[in-house]
């Protein structure tokens, strides 16, 4: 039945079966707790990649039906990401991943760099956001100064950036929401300290963009990258910048590719269904939306709904943690995704996650309790035992 979640104070009901039964793979009968590392596809994504996968496409162009359709579903998706990121849709750039498209506008950034020039990544950050400007640093002399963020709350702040900020400082790499305990950095004051040193800010959105109502223009960053793979999408990357901050890169391509803006950058023939994939992923999400006179207003409510739809399980799990002397939490910002780092005293993380992992079907232990009446699957060893 439908979840009544408060939002701004005023109840929202979000339509949690409706949700379920648009994801086949939760028919297996699994709790799915990777969102980190993916999420599931729902059925209509699926088909989208199927209808264009037996459709007849072509390269881009006008002249058939095939060269037409494909030139659609290309336009299609750039502007859905516009609309999902408040971005203009000549600056959304898509690849294989956040990963390679970072590495390749690392080295097309690098370009510009020298010996004494300083690049500024952050010790929250997945590695995708931090070893493409090491390298990219490394091959032209530049220097890479760590921002280090506080272990104790798991926040990193403006001030941390700042410390490592000079005027000798092009790029800062930082992440609007770690995918290791959930923390969002103040990107929007982040941003301002950036630009004061006439500096780019690169910011990685793959952990943040399917738990926030994302504006890329407001929040201030130059370059943001996210995956739709882990909002309901096909495996894939997104880059979005202002198409005219893009035209004044210039990567390394082939010569007869075009030259045009967004097109440089995508690097040989385009995935055309995962783009339809992704185009339908966005409707899926502003689906749970307010009717609205545009899909990006929809997705404003949505983002809201499903937000604080996941405050509420958070605040549930959190408080079941809470309330075991063994368990320690880790993801303590202030500002963060449901998502938590936690420890169990005395047992090894990899047997955590296996125990969590099994399957209770076929038990001979029926499921049991924690003291404190906090439900266990029953299946560990510490079913019945004091946490």
């Amino acid at each position: 039945m439908p979840t009544s979640v408060l939002t701004k104070g005023a109840a929202v009901t979000f339509p949690i079966d409706t949700v379920r039964d648009a994801f086949p793979a939760l028919r297996e009968g699994a709790a799915h707790f990777d969102a980190p590392g993916g999420t599931l596809m729902p059925t209509s994504v699926a088909e989208a990649v199927r209808d264009t996968m037996v459709s007849a496409t072509c390269q881009r162009g006008t002249n058939t039906p095939a060269e037409r359709r494909t030139d659609a579903i290309v336009l299609g998706a750039r502007q859905a990401i516009a609309d999902l990121l408040g971005v203009d849709a000549g600056g959304v750039v898509f690849g294989r991943s956040m990963t390679q498209l970072t590495f390749d506008f690392a080295r097309t950034l690098a370009q510009g760099w020298g010996p004494g020039d300083e690049v500024v990544v952050s010790r929250l950050d997945h590695d995708a956001n931090i070893r493409p400007w090491v390298y990219a640093a490394a091959r032209v002399g530049a220097t890479v100064r760590w921002a280090e963020f506080d272990t104790a709350t798991g926040e990193l702040t403006a001030d941390d950036i700042e410390q490592q900020l000079s005027d000798r400082t092009r790029l800062v790499a930082v992440t609007a929401a770690s995918n290791l305990i959930g923390t969002r950095p103040a990107i929007r004051e982040i941003a301002e300290r950036v630009h004061a040193r006439g500096a780019f800010l690169y910011v990685d959105g793959v952990h943040n963009t399917p738990h926030a109502f994302v504006d890329v223009p407001e929040m201030g960053a130059d370059f943001y990258a996210c995956s739709p793979y882990k909002f309901c999408g096909p495996h894939h990357g997104v880059l979005v910048a202002s198409p005219e901050l893009l035209g004044t890169l210039a990567p390394e391509k082939l010569l007869p590719s075009a030259n045009t803006v967004p097109e440089r950058f995508e690097l040989g023939t385009l995935p055309w269904e995962l783009l339809a994939g992704t185009t339908t992923a966005v409707e899926f999400l502003a689906s749970f939306g307010e009717p609205a006179a545009t899909r990006r207003e929809q997705l404003r409510s949505a983002m809201a709904a499903l937000g604080a739809h996941e405050d509420a399980l958070r605040g549930t799990l959190e408080a079941g943690l809470a309330a075991h002397q063994r368990v320690t939490v880790y993801s303590r910002a202030q500002v963060r995704t449901p998502t938590l780092l936690f420890t169990v005293d005395g047992i090894e993380s990899p047997e955590v996650s296996a125990r969590l992992a099994a399957p209770p079907a076929g038990s001979a232990r029926p499921p049991g309790n924690w003291p404190g009446g906090a439900w266990c699957c029953g299946w560990c060893r510490c079913a019945g035992q004091s946490p």
